[in-house]
């Protein structure tokens, strides 16, 4: 049993079907309900989620969105005094944008074993407080 950290764009394609990425992520899902792993990320993710479907005039599906993320199934994480000298130290060691300094400095207070993104640029960056950075085409699933 793990704790994965999924980042905001790995939702965006589990939830809007996204045609080139939403069976992977289907997939992971399944095989972390399987192995009890905990899908957990930051309350930010949802501001971010709810911002693309607020963008294309999609208010209805915001009440859904919100719904899936209060699920027991999802762990949201949110931003702390803490997480905000983390967020501060991996700005000012990595050259990683804000938001995705923010989803890195959540999973690594929150101590997560595997951080799962698509941004190819994060992945393989040590974080303290993260075991692994990965892409979501990782064999570990």
């Amino acid at each position: 049993m793990s704790r994965i950290y999924w980042d905001t764009m790995l939702f965006v394609y589990w939830l809007e079907d996204h045609p080139d990425y939403a069976a992977r992520m289907g997939h992971i899902h399944k095989r972390m309900e399987e192995r009890r792993d905990t899908l957990c990320t930051s309350t930010f993710t949802l501001g971010e989620v709810l911002t693309g479907l607020y963008k294309r005039g999609a208010v209805e599906l915001g009440t859904q969105i919100r719904e899936t993320f209060r699920s027991p199934q999802i762990e949201l994480i949110p931003f702390t005094p803490e997480t905000a000298d983390r967020y501060a130290r991996i700005r000012g060691t990595h050259r990683v944008s804000p938001a995705d300094a923010i989803h890195l400095a959540r999973a690594a207070q929150y101590g997560v074993d595997l951080f799962l993104t698509n941004d190819h640029h994060l992945q393989g960056l040590a974080i303290p407080g993260i075991q692994f950075i990965a892409g979501m085409d990782v064999n570990l699933f």
